[in-house]
């Protein structure tokens, strides 16, 4: 075949933003150098799709967090404009089919972290509108509904004990938008509470396996088991910290990590997650997007087959899409957030009925009313 059709988690996005402030026309990816992916990597390393990643910082929550998402979809749209014989933007399975039929690379946006939507449904709704396919609930910070990976390593406390009910709706509206839940970067809890919610199978864009790296940003075996019973998928991360617990691996390492979920989810449920241009260090024979040829061909030493290798590259990814996609329906949820879990002072409350723009309250503009007629006729 002359790709490899596979959908993976890729940040160069994120690169765009740090080198050049996206702007694209200071930048010819078919040239780019310095980072794990350009255009002629990706056409080295086969590569048929990719989850271009919408990330922005923690530190942008409760701040600019939705704009600079926004920015972030966007380059990733002007990316398919400017290289219209490279990339195709989808938005749904069939479309992706449609690439791969015309060679192209299959472009879907991931958001990457739950701040990114501050907490609105209306916003989730958006992005959905815009493109977005997958939302990873957390990033590495609690939300005001889901708690973090951090919880596990004790440097954040529990502000949700997994989900908040406002945290299980949301799920239920992506549910309904058909919108893929992203468990990657979220803690136990949290993953056990969407494993119980969801109606829709959830993957993990970019973790691999604690059994073999106890790094709290990789799935548990019981977890495993878990996205088996829910048709689910977990993509393996490449990044060195996560594939052995050091700052150095070496790509027969990144294999154990495939061998290791399959062995106890099934290959229904391996999946390449990459993080290139999202992570400081990859294992060697890994180093940027041209080498999964090599990956795919240590698989098949391993006495993978073709038809687990071809799943694990593509098939079973759509075969979770596909699923998520059956289960949309409507209408939607229009109930917002309660005022008291997302008050702070960089946010207004329009809406809420006693909140305004200047702390005032619109409820009791009446009886301020009142108390200028009665100081007027006790003065006159």
């Amino acid at each position: 075949m002359d790709l490899f059709y596979s959908l993976i988690h890729n940040d160069l996005p994120w690169q765009l933003l740090l080198r050049f402030n996206n702007q694209l026309s200071k930048v010819d990816l078919n040239k780019l150098n310095g980072t794990h992916t350009n255009i002629p990597k990706l056409k080295a390393g086969l590569v048929g799709g990719q989850f271009w990643v919408a990330y922005t910082p923690c530190n942008t929550q409760y701040k600019d967090a939705v704009r600079q998402t926004l920015e972030q979809i966007d380059v990733i749209h002007r990316m398919c404009q400017k290289y219209p014989q490279t990339f195709q933007c989808v938005r749904s399975s069939n479309e992706i089919k449609e690439a791969f039929k015309n060679h192209k690379l299959a472009s879907l946006i991931g958001v990457e972290g739950g701040h990114s939507i501050d907490s609105n449904m209306a916003t989730l709704r958006i992005f959905y509108q815009l493109g977005v396919r997958y939302m990873t609930l957390t990033h590495s910070c609690n939300t005001p509904w889901a708690d973090n990976w951090l919880v596990d390593m004790g440097e954040n406390p529990a502000e949700s004990n997994g989900l908040s009910d406002y945290g299980k709706r949301i799920i239920r509206e992506m549910n309904r938008l058909g919108m893929i839940i992203d468990l990657a970067h979220t803690s136990i809890k949290t993953m056990n509470d969407v494993l119980q919610v969801s109606k829709a199978p959830v993957i993990f864009s970019h973790s691999s396996a604690y059994a073999l790296c106890n790094h709290k940003r990789n799935v548990p075996d019981d977890i495993l088991r878990k996205v088996r019973e829910k048709n689910g998928l977990v993509m393996v991360n490449f990044f060195n910290n996560y594939v052995t617990c050091k700052s150095t691996a070496k790509l027969s390492d990144v294999a154990d990590h495939f061998d290791h979920v399959k062995a106890i989810a099934g290959y229904q449920a391996v999946g390449f997650g990459g993080d290139y241009d999202g992570v400081p260090s990859v294992p060697a024979g890994l180093d940027d997007v041209s080498f999964y040829p090599d990956l795919v061909a240590e698989l098949l030493r391993r006495n993978w087959t073709d038809r687990e290798v071809k799943a694990a590259l593509g098939e079973n990814f759509l075969r979770v899409f596909q699923q998520i996609e059956q289960v949309k329906s409507s209408p939607g949820d229009d109930e917002p957030i309660p005022y008291d879990q997302v008050q702070n002072q960089c946010r207004t409350g329009y809406g809420y009925g006693d909140q305004n723009n200047n702390g005032n309250s619109l409820v009791l503009m009446p009886t301020v009313v009142m108390a200028v007629y009665l100081a007027y006729h006790l003065l006159v």
